[in-house]
């Protein structure tokens, strides 16, 4: 008797559009053969199996998918996963794994763009490596480096550091250490917020920094609403009337030289 092929774990990317107005076509954010890997998958781990089953749905319109909706195999990530992250490796999820391991492949998802990275994941693709699984990430679109390489920051040494504090007083005390550090190190300072909290913070990154500090917001990307602004915190300051940011596109925000 043959010892049975375990299956992979596929790092499948979601499009940037999460919670937005409008979506761009799908063909028009990934490649079409990680569509196509993607419809061929019928075991899944998400962060919400909704949005999962509605990112299958768009998945079938491009490339049709192995199994119907109804009889896809959905997985969520528990709650304190989502509240607390799973990168510090407190969180076993082989048991999430159970079908890899019976030869069957499965996708992880996020919201949106790469799972794991800035979001929860990586606790799965710990427990693939450790259970002996081969890992395989697709190409798709990641925020974090569409925005840093659109920013003019520095490339070669940066740091992503998720999310700032929501207290004000705190909030401005981690905006001047993240600055310190990327004007002593030249290191680019990547951070992200929920978009209804996005005027906040920018207000208070122009009002904190250093007025030669650079700053650079990238808002919608990949959306036909996309832009990218990278200036001085002095000219930040200068704009009439002052910039504002739409509440309902995610942004990442970069600091650096």
């Amino acid at each position: 008797m043959t010892q049975k092929e375990k299956g992979k774990l596929y790092l499948v990317p979601a499009p940037l559009d999460f919670g937005c107005e409008a979506q761009a076509p799908l063909q028009d954010a990934l490649p079409l053969g990680t569509l196509q890997t993607a419809a061929g998958i019928t075991h899944w781990i998400c962060e919400n199996a909704k949005s999962a089953r509605a990112y299958l749905k768009r998945i079938d319109a491009v490339a049709a998918l192995a199994a119907p909706l109804q009889a896809q195999n959905i997985q969520e990530l528990p709650r304190e996963v989502h509240k607390k992250g799973d990168h510090a490796g407190q969180f076993d999820a082989r048991p999430l794994l159970a079908a890899a391991l019976e030869g069957h492949d499965v996708g992880l998802l996020s919201e949106a763009g790469m799972p794991a990275v800035a979001d929860p994941g990586s606790s799965v693709a710990r427990a693939a490596h450790d259970l002996g699984l081969a890992v395989v990430p697709l190409t798709g679109p990641v925020s974090l480096l569409l925005a840093l390489a659109a920013s003019g920051l520095n490339g070669q040494n940066f740091a992503f550091v998720g999310y700032l504090p929501q207290d004000a007083g705190e909030r401005q005390a981690r905006i001047r250490e993240l600055e310190a550090l990327a004007l002593k190190s030249g290191q680019t300072q990547l951070f992200i917020e929920t978009p209804y909290r996005n005027a906040a913070l920018l207000q208070a990154l122009t009002q904190t920094l250093q007025h030669n500090t650079r700053l650079a917001v990238a808002r919608g990307l990949t959306l036909a609403n996309a832009h990218v602004r990278s200036e001085t915190v002095k000219s930040w300051r200068a704009a009439k009337p002052q910039p504002t940011t739409d509440e309902r596109l995610p942004a990442v925000f970069a600091i650096g030289r």
